[in-house]
C-alpha cells in the first residue's frame, strides 16, 4: 500500500512539474447549462454557465446572468454587459456583486473566466483576452439559443484588472460599446508592477506578472505598454463611448491611484475636452464600490442601465477638473431593498 501511495505521490509531482514547465493551465471542466442561483447570490437572477474556446484554443467558461422573467417564451433583445473579473478572482465572485440588478434593470451580464498569454486568472489585458471579451456577446447568444442581446446596447463594466480590460476593450473595439465603467483600474501596467512590491502578497503577484507578460518592465517594456490603457489614451478619448472612471484616494491595493486613474483622466481630457468621460473620486476600499449594495447601481443608472430613480441622494459629483484637486467624497452605500 505504501508503494502505491508513493507512486501516486511521485506521479502527482511529475504532473505538476510538467504543467509548471509548460506554463499552460489545464482546461477548466464545465458543464453547459443552468447553474445554481447561489452562484449569483439571488434566486431572482438566472445563471447560465457555458464553455467556450479561447484565443489559445483552450477551454474556458463564462457565466451569463439573465433576468428572472427571461426565458424561451419571453425573450426580447435586451442590453448586455461584458464584465471581466479582477486579478485572481473567479467569475462567480464577480457575479455575486451584481445580486439581482439584472432583473431590476432588464439586462444580461456575461462574466468570462478568461485566459491570458499563460495564466487564466491573471490575464492583465493580454490582447488575446481582449479579443475574447469582444466575442462574448456572440458566444453568449450561441450558448443560450433563446437569448438575444441588443446590438446597440452592449456595455463593459469591471473592477481592478477587470477595469483595465474594460478600457482596453473600449480602445480596441469602440464600436462594440454603448458605455464603459472602470472601477479602480490599473491603467499603467509597468507602474503597477513596481508598486505591487508595497502591498500584501505583492511579490507573488510580481512573479505571476513576469510569467504572464514575459519578464519585468525593464526587460520587456513594450509588452507592458501594450497591456496598458495609457498607450491607447487617444483612441479612448476619441472613441465617443461614455466612460466612467471610479477611483479612491485610500486604495490599499492600487496604492497610487492618483498617478494611475487620476492622471489618466486628465490625459483623456487634455486630448479631447469634449470626451464623454467622467471621474468619480472617493475613499472606499479597493473595488468595494463595485457592488449592488454600494455604488454599482449609481454607475449603471448614469449610463442608462437602471432607472434614474437610483440617482436620488447620489453622494457623488462628476469632477471635470484635475482629480487631485477634487475633494475626497465619502463612500455611502446604496442599499438594494426587496422588490
Amino acid at each position: 500500500m505504501r508503494k502505491v501511495w508513493a507512486a501516486a505521490f511521485l506521479a502527482g509531482i511529475a504532473l505538476a512539474a510538467a504543467q509548471s514547465a509548460s506554463a499552460v493551465p489545464p482546461p477548466v471542466p464545465r458543464v453547459q447549462g443552468l447553474a445554481s442561483w447561489h452562484v449569483s447570490g439571488n434566486p431572482r437572477v438566472q445563471t447560465y454557465e457555458f464553455t467556450y474556446t479561447t484565443h489559445r484554443g483552450q477551454t474556458s467558461y463564462a457565466l451569463l446572468l439573465l433576468p428572472s422573467w427571461y426565458g424561451p417564451q419571453h425573450h426580447p433583445a435586451i442590453p448586455l454587459v461584458i464584465c471581466p473579473h479582477g486579478r485572481n478572482t473567479m467569475p462567480e465572485a464577480a457575479a455575486r456583486r451584481w445580486f439581482d440588478l439584472p432583473t431590476r434593470g432588464g439586462f444580461a451580464v456575461v462574466l468570462p473566466a478568461g485566459q491570458g498569454r499563460v495564466l487564466q486568472l491573471y490575464s492583465w489585458g493580454w490582447p488575446g483576452q481582449i479579443a475574447d471579451l469582444a466575442r462574448m456577446p456572440g458566444l453568449a447568444e450561441k450558448a443560450v439559443p433563446y437569448f438575444r442581446y441588443d446590438r446597440s446596447h452592449v456595455y463593459a463594466v469591471g473592477a481592478s484588472m477587470g477595469g483595465q480590460e474594460v478600457l482596453l476593450l473600449e480602445a480596441r473595439h469602440p464600436h462594440l460599446l454603448a458605455g464603459a465603467v472602470a472601477f479602480d483600474p490599473a491603467v499603467n501596467l509597468a507602474n503597477r508592477y513596481y508598486e505591487l512590491s508595497h502591498i500584501r502578497f505583492g511579490k507573488a503577484a510580481q512573479e505571476k506578472a513576469r510569467l504572464e507578460v514575459g519578464g519585468t518592465p525593464k526587460q520587456v517594456p513594450l509588452k507592458y505598454e501594450l497591456r496598458s490603457p495609457t498607450r491607447y489614451a487617444r483612441q479612448i478619448a476619441f472613441s465617443g463611448v461614455p466612460t466612467e472612471l471610479w477611483w479612491s484616494t485610500r486604495d490599499q491595493v492600487i496604492v497610487n491611484q492618483a498617478e494611475q486613474t487620476g492622471e489618466f483622466y486628465s490625459r483623456l481630457k487634455e486630448l479631447n475636452p469634449a470626451a464623454p468621460v467622467v471621474s468619480y473620486v472617493g475613499h472606499w476600499p479597493h473595488a468595494q464600490e463595485d457592488s449592488a449594495f454600494a455604488n454599482l447601481p449609481i454607475a449603471l443608472a448614469k449610463i442608462g442601465l437602471l432607472p434614474s430613480t437610483w440617482l436620488q441622494n447620489d453622494p457623488l459629483s462628476e469632477t471635470h477638473k484635475h482629480p487631485r484637486a477634487a475633494a475626497a467624497l465619502a463612500f455611502v452605500p446604496q442599499p438594494v431593498g426587496n422588490a
